[in-house]
C-alpha cells in the first residue's frame, strides 16, 4: 500500500510513519537557529536562584508574527493560565492539541505500539505544533478519530476552550457572544456544528498570533528543534505548581487513577500498590526543565518564562502583564476584564470542583487548599520524593 506524504505513524502505514518522522525531526534540527535574533539586556540582579528562572536576560528583537508554547503538567493551572491568552483577540489559542496523537498512538495495533519509543512520539508531537503554528490544522486528521471527512470533525478535543474556534469566520452564530465570555461545555458544539478545519486554518491566519497549550511533553528540552526552527519566533511559558498542590488536585479530578492515594488520604496507612511514580515522574521533569532554564543555553535564551501558579493566583494582574510582556504583545483590556472577573469567586461548591477543566475560582484560596486537603503522612512522603523540585523552585517544606 502507498502511503500519501501526510500519513504519519497510522496503523496501515507504521513503518513508514515513523521514519517520516524521524527524517522530519532531523531535517528541522540540522535548521539552526536565527543568526542575529537577539540583543542582551541587563537586568537587575535576583536575589535567589530560582528567580533568576522567571526572568531572562536576553530579549528577543519584536517580530510580527508570535508562536506561544503554554508548557505544563496535568493539574498545574494550566486551564486558567490558557484562558489569559485566549482572552487576546489577536491569538488563535488551541488547548492541548496533543491529546489526539497520544490517543492515536494508544489505540493502534500491540504491533504498532512496539514500533514506536518515546523518540518517536516526541517526533510526532513536534510536527503536530510546527504545522499547528504555521496555521495547518489539516495537518490534525492524521490523528483525530474518527477520521474527518471533507476536513470536518466533531470530535476536536477542547474546542470550547478556544474563543477562535467558537466565533466567525470558524462558527456563524458565536458573534459577539464568543467574544466576551469563553463557550462553556455545550454552547459551543451546540451554536457551531461540527468544525471545519478549512475555515479554522483560516481563522488561525488572520488571527496573526498563535498559543498552544500541553501538559504532554515531559521536558523543555524537548523542544530544541522547535526553537531553532527559523520559521517560528516560538516563546515557551513554562508553568510550575508546587507537587503537593499538584497531587491533591489530581486525586480530586481524576479518582479512578488516583483511588490509592485517595485511601491513603482517608486511612492515613499507605497501600502496598500505591504508584509513588505518579508524582516522582512529576517532580522529575519539572526540576529538570527548571534546570535547564536555569543554565540558559543559547536555543533558549529569550525564549523561557518559567511561571509559579501560587505567584499567578495571588497577583494575576501582575504575573498576567509580566506574561503578555515577555511573548511581547500588549494586555488588552478584555484580559484585565477576565481576571477581574473570574479570580475572586467563591467556587468552593461541589459542583464547581467536579468540573475539571474550571478557571472560575477564588484563585489565592485554591493556590494553597492542599494543606487542608491532604494528610501529613502523605505530605511527608512527597517531600521526601521531590525535594528538590521544591527546593529549586522555592516552596517550603
Amino acid at each position: 500500500m502507498e502511503c500519501s506524504w501526510k500519513t504519519v505513524l497510522l496503523l496501515v502505514c507504521a513503518s513508514l510513519g515513523v521514519q517520516y518522522t524521524a527524517i522530519r525531526t532531523l531535517r528541522d534540527s540540522l535548521s539552526g537557529p536565527c543568526q542575529g535574533a537577539y540583543h542582551c539586556q541587563t537586568r537587575h540582579h535576583r536575589d535567589s536562584r530560582w528567580r533568576a528562572l522567571c526572568d531572562d536576560s536576553w530579549t528577543p528583537v519584536e517580530s510580527p508574527r508570535k508562536h506561544i508554547l503554554l508548557f505544563a503538567t496535568t493539574r498545574s493551572g494550566s486551564s486558567f493560565t490558557g484562558q489569559l491568552l485566549n482572552q487576546h483577540p489577536g491569538i488563535f489559542y488551541v488547548f492541548e492539541p496533543l491529546y489526539h496523537v497520544q490517543q492515536a498512538f494508544t489505540n493502534s495495533s500491540s504491533r504498532l505500539r512496539r514500533t514506536l519509543d518515546r523518540r518517536a512520539l516526541l517526533g510526532a508531537y513536534r510536527d503536530l505544533l510546527l504545522n499547528l503554528y504555521t496555521c495547518d490544522l489539516h495537518f490534525m486528521e492524521n490523528y483525530i478519530r474518527p477520521e474527518p471527512q471533507d476536513h470536518i470533525t466533531s470530535s476536536f478535543f477542547r474546542r470550547s476552550s478556544s474563543h477562535a474556534l467558537c466565533s466567525p469566520p470558524v462558527c456563524l452564530e458565536g458573534g459577539d457572544a464568543a467574544a466576551s465570555d469563553p463557550p462553556d461545555e455545550t454552547w459551543c458544539p451546540k451554536k457551531c456544528g461540527a468544525l471545519n478545519l478549512t475555515l479554522a486554518s483560516m481563522s488561525c491566519l488572520s488571527r496573526g498570533h498563535v498559543a498552544i497549550k500541553t501538559v504532554r511533553v515531559p521536558e523543555v528540552g524537548d523542544l530544541r528543534t522547535l526553537t531553532e526552527d527559523p520559521r517560528l519566533d516560538l516563546k515557551i511559558v513554562h508553568l510550575v505548581r508546587d507537587p503537593r498542590a499538584i497531587l491533591a488536585s489530581r486525586m480530586m479530578a481524576f479518582s479512578d487513577q488516583f483511588r490509592a492515594w485517595k485511601i491513603w488520604n482517608a486511612t492515613g496507612r499507605q497501600p502496598r500498590y500505591v504508584d509513588l511514580s505518579q508524582i516522582t515522574s512529576t517532580c522529575k521533569d519539572m526540576v529538570a526543565s527548571a534546570e535547564t532554564g536555569l543554565q540558559r543555553p543559547a536555543w533558549l535564551r529569550g525564549r523561557y518564562l518559567l511561571v509559579r501558579y501560587e505567584d499567578l493566583a495571588l497577583n494575576p494582574k501582575d504575573k498576567a502583564t509580566e506574561i503578555y510582556r515577555f511573548v511581547g504583545l500588549e494586555m488588552e483590556d478584555r484580559v484585565q476584564m477576565w481576571i477581574s472577573k473570574n479570580t475572586n469567586s467563591n467556587a468552593s461548591s461541589p459542583s464547581e470542583w467536579n468540573y475539571r477543566y474550571s478557571t472560575t475560582r477564588d484563585s489565592r484560596a485554591t493556590a494553597e487548599s492542599w494543606r487542608l486537603r491532604l494528610g501529613f503522612e502523605i505530605v511527608r512522603t512527597v517531600q521526601n520524593l521531590c525535594n528538590d523540585t521544591l527546593a529549586l523552585l522555592g516552596y517550603k517544606q
